[in-house]
């Protein structure tokens, strides 16, 4: 299947035919201009400006420090290296926290930073910006299961979704943040069998990271691919910049193995 881009933008449309028609959606993050741009030209159809920057890029030890401010500057820098890919970036710890916040957050993000949708982290608690953003017009992706910037509440970064309560609001969370609005929700780190049940039940794509096969479509770091991971090598990752492969071409393999589903395989998921 080829990984070249179309001649045009894609669209929350096209991600939500994609869905309908079984078809991978892929992702991965960029922090800037040159690395987007490179992505887009791999036919990757979504790029994230994660708040991971805050680990790979600023060298911090989780995502907490980074700032609204950052990811508008991260935000702006790729968007200028993007043509074809969906642009979602991510909404940092506490510029979501009342209507308000998450709104001026949202705004400087896409009227500022250029991002066609923003992603925010967790469930209930949430479940309120989402409606209201949406009714502003905003695009909104949920991210449930393994969320970083719940990591001391959550004691660490480890799988969620093994204890049956905890599966079940998991279940619910997804469910309802589709009900409020959500266009879109990444699952990280949580058993193959509940992903797929939430991909199952849920209209909008459904993107995973560590979560298996059985999801809409596959996300990951992309200095995880890239073989340039500090410290802990995330067992749902995977380095594509092996075996002579320059960059572009450890890319557009990325692409190839998420839509032959050939990635994730049985060593990368959680059961």
């Amino acid at each position: 299947m080829s990984t070249q881009p179309t001649n045009r933008r894609l669209t929350l449309t096209a991600l939500s035919r994609k869905k309908a028609a079984e078809e991978p959606i892929t992702m991965l993050t960029a922090y800037d201009a040159t690395f987007a741009c490179r992505i887009d030209a791999a036919g990757i159809d979504c790029i994230l400006v994660g708040d991971s920057l805050g680990n790979v890029i600023q060298g911090q030890r989780s995502t907490l420090p980074v700032s609204i401010d950052d990811m508008v500057y991260h935000t702006q820098a790729v968007s200028r290296g993007v043509e074809h890919a969906f642009l979602i970036a991510d909404m940092p710890f506490m510029s979501y926290r009342d209507n308000v916040t998450a709104a001026n957050s949202a705004q400087r993000l896409m009227a500022v930073g250029g991002a066609e949708m923003v992603k925010l982290e967790g469930g209930q608690p949430v479940l309120q910006q989402v409606r209201f953003l949406t009714d502003q017009g905003v695009p909104v992706c949920g991210h449930l299961g393994l969320t970083p910037q719940h990591v001391h509440r959550l004691g660490g970064y480890r799988v969620q979704g093994r204890d049956q309560r905890v599966r079940e609001q998991i279940i619910k969370d997804a469910q309802d943040l589709q009900q409020a609005g959500a266009l879109m929700l990444v699952l990280e780190c949580v058993p193959v069998g509940l992903a797929a049940e939430i991909t199952k039940q849920l209209r909008i794509p459904v993107i995973g990271i560590g979560a298996g096969p059985k999801v809409d479509g596959q996300v990951l770091v992309l200095y995880d691919i890239l073989g340039l991971t500090v410290g802990h090598v995330p067992k749902f990752s995977m380095n594509f910049l092996v075996d002579g492969r320059d960059i572009s071409a450890a890319l557009s393999a990325y692409a190839e193995a998420v839509r032959n589903r050939t990635f994730p395989a049985p060593e990368h998921v959680f059961d």
